[in-house]
């Protein structure tokens, strides 16, 4: 049996994980509840991860970050684009 066969599912379940937050966020546009400073050190830490994946060449492992990364980048993109726009909403 091929190990890399857990790696996968590994990678699948937890990249799939952010999707509900995403979408959530996206539904709702509002991201108030998530922690901006975790959801930066997560994202560095993916970074790390990725860059671990690539020097040993691990395709679940860089696949998966590269993926996990995009996700985030788009939870905190929206984190921050709603913030403003409620911001701006309650000044007016």
């Amino acid at each position: 049996m091929n190990i890399d066969i857990f790696g996968y599912f590994a990678a699948i379940l937890t990249t799939a994980a952010f999707l509900p937050q995403l979408i959530k966020t996206l539904k709702t546009k509002k991201a108030d509840d998530i922690s901006f400073t975790t959801l930066l050190m997560f994202i560095i830490g993916v970074m790390f991860w990725i860059i671990y994946g690539y020097k040993i060449s691990s395709t679940p492992i860089l696949l998966s970050n590269l993926i996990t990364l995009i996700l985030n980048l788009l939870i905190l993109i929206s984190k921050i684009y709603f913030s403003k726009t409620f911001n701006e909403k309650e000044s007016i």
